[in-house]
């Protein structure tokens, strides 16, 4: 049985590879890092656009390219490569699977089609501060197809066009409700974050009008761990892809760094380090295989093969980051190096969408619920 991604997906992932290689290397991301005025690199992802990358997994009848999950996760490990300053997660991953999993087909119809013509960056709402939502603690209020609250904090809040948000409705059941951020009844707080290169932002709800996606309560709240469980899946394969150029670089500073007039990738104590990121790299994407396949396939271990992809390559990636500092050494520190670039992103995607701890819980209650 073969696991493996096919010959086609494997050329799409070669050639994502090479334009980011080409249009977004780590200088366009540190370049977005280094002027607080550049909320992402806009230029690099006008030219996704252009090249069809947002519809890449929406359906055809939505004005999508109508290609699947494998291939936005090929796609997902090479963006996590590359640190690519782009709201390709927020808008892709997130928003655009809430739509196609709660919404209506009118709503499908014309949401997701702005999407696949470049037209609308969109973002999913959920966090409200510290801890993790759950039906009895969500605050923000939908009442009478307006929204009073706030949201925070929230991927890609400053440049986003639209939001699914995550409410209550009069009932005190939970809601999923499609935004356009443009309107008066909503404001915007720009927030700090360990990654600027991804920006993170509060949205305030001031009586904005809202349209119901789907329906309320154990409906929506179970669309919501859906789109969650899927986010995961594609996450890990960031993640993957980041450590996966972590070891890279530390393999290639280790080959050209001389001590004692040999390389220190010749010194047992580098040679252990590494291998140990290695193990943990394969350990990550064999994981995010299986959540790849659990994805694709609609399968009911989705639940259980998200959560172990995504606290495999939360682990995974913190620790690559952290031994490329190690291996670098004092340089590793610096802010000329790159190693931080990567640590922050590490740092960023480990709590994003909910941390290893609640991931962790996660696998628990599958595995007892399987046993039950």
């Amino acid at each position: 049985m073969n696991f493996d991604f096919s010959e086609e997906q494997k050329a799409l992932q070669s050639e994502v590879q090479r334009f980011l290689a080409d249009r977004s290397d780590l200088s366009v991301a540190r370049a977005v890092l280094d002027d607080a005025s550049m909320s992402h690199a806009e230029a690099v992802w006008r030219e996704m656009l252009e090249l069809g990358w947002a519809g890449i997994a929406i359906p055809e009848q939505y004005g999508g390219v109508g290609l699947g999950y494998l291939e936005l996760c090929v796609m997902a490990q090479e963006l996590g490569r590359s640190l690519a300053p782009v709201p390709f997660s927020s808008t892709v991953y997130q928003f655009c699977e809430a739509v196609l999993r709660g919404g209506s087909e009118e709503q499908r119809g014309a949401v997701l089609a702005a999407v696949a013509a470049g037209e609308t960056i969109g973002t999913l709402a959920f966090a409200e501060g510290v801890g993790f939502p759950a039906p009895g603690r969500i605050k923000l209020r939908c009442e009478q197809g307006r929204l009073h609250g706030e949201k925070w904090p929230v991927a890609d809040a400053m440049i986003a066009d639209a939001a699914v948000v995550l409410a209550i409705n009069e009932s005190n059941e939970p809601c999923l409700c499609l935004v356009d951020l443009a309107q008066d009844g909503v404001q915007r707080r720009a927030l700090d974050s360990i990654d600027p290169t991804r920006n993170q932002g509060a949205l305030v709800f001031e009586g904005a009008e809202a349209q119901l996606l789907g329906k309320a309560g154990d409906s929506a709240w179970a669309v919501f761990r859906a789109v969650l469980d899927a986010a995961a899946v594609l996450f890990a394969f960031e993640q993957v892809g980041g450590a996966e150029a972590c070891l890279q670089s530390a393999i290639d500073f280790a080959n050209e760094r001389n001590a004692f007039g040999r390389p220190i990738a010749s010194f047992q104590a580098i040679k252990h380090k590494l291998a140990d990121v290695y193990v943990g790299n394969q350990l990550a994407l064999s994981n995010a295989y299986y959540g790849a396949w659990a994805l694709a396939s609609g399968a009911d271990e989705l639940p259980l093969a998200a959560a172990v992809a995504r606290v495999s390559a939360t682990e995974a990636y913190e620790n690559a980051a952290a031994e490329n500092v190690q291996v670098h050494g004092g340089m590793g520190f610096t802010w000329e190096a790159d190693c931080h670039l990567f640590l922050r992103r590490s740092r960023s995607l480990a709590v994003l969408i909910g941390d290893p701890g609640m991931w962790k819980k996660q696998i628990t209650a599958e595995f007892e619920r399987k046993v039950a």
